[in-house]
């Protein structure tokens, strides 16, 4: 960063990324509503026609003024302190289940990778978020939001344009006040690594996340679930469910399809869509 302006070395990227990504475009907006939504309306103009707007794409955003989080939640950001980009590109899968999932590994990976004989901080929150947690050896399903993951796709000739939204927060807020009513609490990669920037975070996990999807697209999600299981947030929690069948239950991992397991008394039920809160720790520690 020099002074107000923020580098974030657009053309390193795009030399990293093109020879998994031929046509790749690197583009820095200083601001938009969303990253998701701007990728959405380029391809949405282009008909389905397979021209400049369906060619892979990482734009960032230094501030997003109406970001969207899963069922309608609002993720800002602020120049610096946080980062937001989306990478679109077409591709052909048999099966999306677990596809959160997979690019939540490859993230939290890239940012937190695992030292050996040491439990990772850097935790996943079924189906789409990043947390924090503050003590290793704390209770299963503590911790704070740090992050999440915004998938959406439509359909275009012979495969499917997915857009794969991102948002971390790099720094706390500069505002008083900016964290009240926050019921997941607040975490940023600055208790992770107090040096790293948001363009040093992209170079981080820019690369990571092109190779997560280009693997989901030809294996799934089945060979994350190893890497999943170190990281996740829910195992052995008591949690709630939007699910109508399974209103609580013990968070039991996930299947090798990312669908949730979540035992009722004996019975296993898996659940593929929806929300889970930990029952243990509402309030500030109630998972959104």
């Amino acid at each position: 960063m020099s002074g107000d302006r923020i580098t974030w070395g657009a053309q390193a990227l795009w030399q990293q990324l093109t020879p998994l990504l031929p046509g790749v475009a690197v583009e820095v907006l200083a601001r938009t509503e969303s990253t998701n939504t701007a990728l959405l309306q380029r391809a949405r103009k282009s008909g389905g026609r397979r021209d400049d707007d369906l060619q892979p794409c990482l734009l960032v955003a230094e501030q997003q003024t109406r970001g969207r989080g899963r069922n309608g939640k609002s993720w800002q950001s602020s120049p610096g302190r946080s980062l937001t980009f989306s990478l679109a590109l077409p591709m052909q899968v048999t099966d999306w289940s677990g596809l959160s999932l997979a690019v939540g590994v490859a993230l939290a990976q890239a940012l937190d990778p695992v030292v050996p004989g040491a439990a990772p901080r850097l935790m996943l929150k079924w189906p789409n978020d990043l947390w924090l947690r503050d003590d290793a050896g704390g209770p299963a399903g503590a911790g704070r939001k740090l992050g999440g993951v915004l998938i959406e796709t439509m359909a275009v000739p012979g495969a499917r344009f997915v857009v794969v939204g991102i948002g971390l927060n790099v720094l706390p807020p500069l505002q008083d006040g900016a964290l009240e009513g926050l019921d997941t609490g607040f975490a940023c990669l600055h208790e992770l690594d107090d040096t790293l920037t948001a363009p040093q975070a992209l170079a981080r996990v820019a690369l990571p996340l092109v190779q997560a999807l280009q693997r989901f697209e030809r294996e799934g999600f089945a060979p994350c679930v190893d890497a999943f299981a170190q990281r996740d947030l829910l195992r052995g929690c008591p949690v709630t469910t939007t699910a109508a069948d399974v209103p609580e239950g013990v968070a039991d991992g996930v299947d090798t399809d990312g669908a949730l397991r979540v035992t009722v008394a004996t019975r296993v039920h898996r659940v593929v869509a929806g929300e889970v809160s930990v029952r243990a720790w509402v309030g500030s520690q109630e998972p959104a």
